[in-house]
């Protein structure tokens, strides 16, 4: 019988590292999320849904990519389109080009709702992340993030649109 041994505990620097990182995935969703709902009566998650379709060739994107971007199983990103149509900012319909996929289709209520909301969602993230950085360290936080996020899934994610 094959014995399983503990990892050792995380002490010293891995510790600290790990406890900074750990309290800023708790600190930082609910920064984010404050603002939007003070000023855009948004939840982060519903703000990304917007920006991602906002950003997507004709304002769609499968459902099931979506999901994948927002790292959300379908029956969560399905209850916040839901939330999303009933306001008028998102549209849903079977893929033409395949019925077993649905469509999630921003309307134009929905792009001006985005761009309403973008600026304070842009001025909160440099406040809290971006201007706290060097040009040296945004560099080195988007590599460092990076690897972390191929360590847990090797697709890359949600990808800004190149200019």
């Amino acid at each position: 019988m094959t014995e399983s041994r503990d990892p050792a505990p995380l002490t010293g620097e891995d510790l600290e590292t790990w406890a900074a990182l750990a309290t800023l995935l708790e600190w930082l969703p609910a920064a984010l999320d404050a603002q939007l709902q003070r000023d855009a009566q948004l939840t982060h998650f519903e703000y990304g849904v917007l920006y991602a379709l906002d950003t997507a060739p004709e304002r769609t994107l499968r459902m099931s990519v979506l999901a994948g971007y927002a790292n959300s199983s379908l029956s969560r990103l399905s209850r916040a389109a839901t939330r999303l149509e009933a306001k008028g900012w998102v549209e849903r319909m079977p893929d033409p080009a395949d019925g077993r996929f649905t469509l999630a289709i921003l309307t134009d209520r929905g792009s001006q709702k985005a761009a309403e909301a973008a600026p304070g969602h842009v001025e909160t993230v440099r406040r809290l992340v971006l201007d706290r950085l060097t040009k040296p360290q945004t560099r080195q936080l988007r590599e460092i993030t990076g690897r972390i996020a191929r360590a847990i899934r090797e697709d890359e994610g949600w990808r800004p649109p190149a200019t």
